[in-house]
């Protein structure tokens, strides 16, 4: 079986899609499979540790969404055919699609963030990625969710039959996340950053308002206020859509000092980060895999998340929940957390338990039998 797989979306292997691609990578057995990586040329040296041997073919000269687009809708069918794939494998397939393919394919979709809600609060995708995606999902010869709610947007949004639909959770990678000894140090030094101990962390791109950030901001005052503990919030992901609405609140804010933004935050330095938080906050009003969520847990950091989308179903009762709308309901689970020692601790015991379920050697296997059963082989 030879199958090519589009790394387009993996932002040189440091997005979601990026890791997602990784983790499976280095996972897939030694077998007389063939796989071949194809995508901007910028990407060519992003799986070299993961994935060594597989040849990497560049495509697409120029770089941007809508050039993308226009390669897979346009370049993509006469490629595949070249390369005389048995399968095609999309692990963004809700950001980047072709319209058609002359093989069997399969598309994994992590979120539909991007047709969520009202206009306002969509996440972002180009004109032309827009008008075709649906079209472009529903030829799809399987589709993989990394959830349940992902599974049911398809359903109800996109008219996806559900019987084309495969449930396959994203995993956790317990030997890089994984509870750390806390010891007594106010500082903690991880290169090229320093955090004041004690701190709130969240982990995610800047994206307003998807993620929410605005409100963890007014949380985060209205906690301070309260408790008048010596707690930072930390900031950590890169500049997405609208940052500047989000930088704004927290220089406007009476605890602006307490806020710390670090911009891009080094993928083999997060477990540290995590070990480090007093809690996780996830207050996103839209989120398809929770993969900060699991992160956290499995770093044996307690989390408190909003009772949006998706993230009930990946946290269970391992979490505290809040209303993302309510600034003072988050500020409320912030500071039960930071007061309460016994609910603490079980946030943090329920954690590590409900990560279990998830696992990357799972979601491989998972994969590579949907892609080997679509290609007819």
């Amino acid at each position: 079986m030879k199958v090519g797989i589009d790394t387009f979306a993996c932002n040189v292997g440091a997005s979601g899609v990026g890791v997602y691609i990784s983790q499976l990578l280095k996972r897939i057995p030694p077998s007389g499979d063939r796989y071949e990586l194809f995508g901007w040329d910028f990407d060519r040296f992003a799986y070299n540790e993961t994935a060594p041997n597989l040849e990497f073919i560049s495509r697409c000269r120029y770089s941007g969404d809508s050039a993308s687009a226009l390669w897979h809708i346009y370049r993509y069918p006469q490629f595949a055919e070249h390369r005389k794939f048995d399968a095609c494998f999309f692990p963004a397939a809700h950001k980047q699609l072709p319209q058609s393919s002359p093989c069997p394919s399969v598309g994994v979709v992590h979120d539909m963030a991007a047709y969520w809600g009202k206009r306002g609060v969509r996440e972002h995708l180009g004109v032309v990625i827009r008008m075709g995606l649906p079209r472009a999902l529903r030829q799809l010869d399987r589709i993989i969710a990394v959830s349940q709610w992902v599974k049911q947007e398809l359903v109800e949004r996109m008219g996806i039959r559900e019987s084309q639909i495969d449930v396959v959770p994203n995993g956790i990678d317990s030997s890089v996340f994984y509870p750390r000894p806390q010891n007594e140090e106010s500082v903690i030094l991880i290169q090229p950053f320093s955090f004041r101990r004690p701190y709130i962390l969240n982990v995610s791109r800047l994206d307003h308002p998807v993620k929410n950030h605005v409100r963890l901001i007014q949380a985060f005052g209205i906690f301070k206020e309260r408790t008048r503990f010596p707690h930072r919030l930390v900031l950590a992901g890169s500049d997405s859509h609208r940052a500047d609405v989000i930088k704004n609140a927290a220089s406007i804010s009476k605890f602006r000092n307490d806020i710390f933004f670090t911009g891009h935050f080094p993928a083999k330095n997060l477990p540290e980060l995590y070990a480090g938080a007093d809690m996780v906050v996830v207050p996103s009003l839209y989120e398809g895999g929770g993969m900060g969520v699991l992160e956290a847990m499995a770093s044996g950091v307690p989390v408190a998340c909003s009772r949006s989308a998706a993230l009930p179903e990946i946290a269970e009762h391992a979490a505290l929940y809040f209303d993302p709308l309510r600034p003072e309901d988050m500020a409320d689970r912030m500071v039960t957390m930071s007061t309460n020692r016994e609910t603490y601790l079980e946030c943090r015991r329920e954690g590590l338990k409900r990560v279990e379920s998830f696992s990357w050697d799972r979601c491989t296997e998972q994969t590579l039998r949907i892609i080997r059963e679509t290609s007819g082989l």
